[in-house]
């Protein structure tokens, strides 16, 4: 997966370089956000010199995301510190998320789980901000012809897909998509999180209705 990771990085630091931020100021900012949707929603807002808040507002929109993934890992993390639990959450991914949660699909504790999530939290991210601080520094050298972005499109796509083993996990797919083209016109790209909204509520009445289904 750090070939995609990779690849979707080096479109946001080719995008991050051509927005006149200067290389400084672009490492620091892919330092501190690490998001790469977020970053590149971000971009064209700064660019046109918008309001602090409404680049904020989109940041945090766009990251809602976040908040369901961490609330799906505290089964797995929530006995430890709440310092360590920060540092776990600057560190989550779209990428690791759906790895850790397929291989261990069951929310309790087990042996590895820790060492698991950072191997993978490492991997990521040591892809993602070499690939990042390499597009911004190149920059201009990099056209966008050679269509790199494709294949961080397609690593997501198959993740994806490899997530769908049941009946449920297809209907929520199906949903969440449906769902994002809907609501695309919306702001800020809020359709990512109405997709997650309508997702999250479908997997829950199909995890509701096939508890109250199974025989005491």
């Amino acid at each position: 997966m750090s070939i995609g990771v990779a690849a979707w990085g080096l479109v946001a630091g080719v995008a991050m370089g051509k927005s006149g931020m200067g290389v400084p100021l672009g490492i620091l900012m892919s330092i501190l956000v690490s998001a790469g949707s977020s970053q590149v929603a971000a971009l064209p807002l700064i660019a046109a010199d918008a309001p602090m808040w409404v680049v904020w507002a989109t940041v945090a929109c766009v990251n809602l995301r976040f908040l369901v993934f961490s609330y799906q890992y505290r089964p797995y993390f929530a006995h430890l510190s709440r310092r360590r639990r920060v540092v776990l959450s600057y560190f989550m991914g779209d990428t690791i998320f759906a790895m850790f949660l397929r291989r261990y699909p069951e929310p309790k504790r087990e042996p590895g789980q820790l060492d698991y999530f950072w191997g993978a939290a490492l991997a990521n991210y040591g892809a993602w901000q070499l690939a990042v601080i390499a597009g911004i520094v190149a920059g201009h050298a990099i056209p966008p012809e050679w269509g790199v972005g494709f294949a961080g499109t397609m690593a997501l796509l198959a993740l994806t897909c490899s997530q769908l083993r049941s009946r449920s996990t297809w209907v929520a797919a199906f949903v969440a998509a449906c769902a994002a083209v809907a609501a695309y016109a919306l702001p800020l790209r809020l359709n990512i999180v109405v997709a997650i909204a309508a997702a999250v509520a479908i997997g829950v009445l199909a995890q509701h209705t096939r508890v109250e289904a199974s025989p005491r």
